[in-house]
């Protein structure tokens, strides 16, 4: 039996619609040729003013939110562009889940790729969630993966459904290339016959293949 799968911590609110991914990385962190050292960078202008002083409005300046390991969002959340460090960013500074009513659907895939996981909510779920965390001493959050519930701090029950595959993918631990690799045995078949079948597309097997 797998063992069962859940995201548990706290929970930080920030519910600003259309936050793009120019905002959750900025460019200046995307130097680097590797993925390190995109912590810092995640959600910088909001977090620092222009003298890099912490801002002391901003939710994950605040000290009930230092450790949060869920990012309760607004609609639209990782729309713009492609980057994918903001995904990478995200886990960096210990995310390890996102809630909100939509995605841009870019970000939507890095993350699942990623094992980032990405819940969606109703909009109405997603503003009473945000409600309870501003206004409860009480930050933590459940997201029980198995069973497809997002458990508030009061502990109200909401609903939610994952694709199978991003699913398997975040209870077995495994990324985009080890879930492709699951298939290698049946993705080598498919090309010998293939290759078999159309000789005329020039596609050469192993040695071992032709006999």
């Amino acid at each position: 039996m797998a063992k069962p799968f859940a995201i548990s911590g706290t929970a930080a609110p920030l519910p600003l619609n259309n936050l793009d991914t120019d905002q959750i990385m900025p460019k200046q962190f995307l130097l680097g040729i590797d993925k390190s050292g995109l912590a810092k960078g995640v959600l910088y202008d909001l977090r620092y003013d222009e003298d890099g002083q912490p801002r002391e409005g901003f939710v994950l300046n605040q000290p009930q939110y230092a450790d949060a390991k869920i990012l309760v969002a607004g609609s639209n959340f990782g729309c713009g562009s492609s980057r994918e460090h903001a995904v990478w960013g995200l886990q960096q500074a210990g995310f390890e889940a996102v809630i909100a009513p939509s995605y841009g659907e870019i970000f939507y895939f890095n993350s699942t790729n990623n094992r980032l996981l990405v819940v969606t909510l109703p909009l109405d779920q997603v503003e009473a969630l945000v409600a309870e965390l501003e206004n409860s001493s009480d930050k933590r959050v459940v997201i029980d993966v198995d069973n497809e519930v997002v458990v508030s701090p009061s502990g109200k029950r909401y609903e939610f459904s994952l694709p199978t595959r991003q699913k398997q993918m975040l209870v077995e631990g495994l990324d985009m290339v080890s879930m492709t690799l699951r298939d290698a045995d049946r993705i080598a078949a498919f090309e010998v016959e293939h290759a078999r079948a159309r000789p005329w597309c020039g596609i050469d097997l192993p040695a071992q293949q032709h006999r």
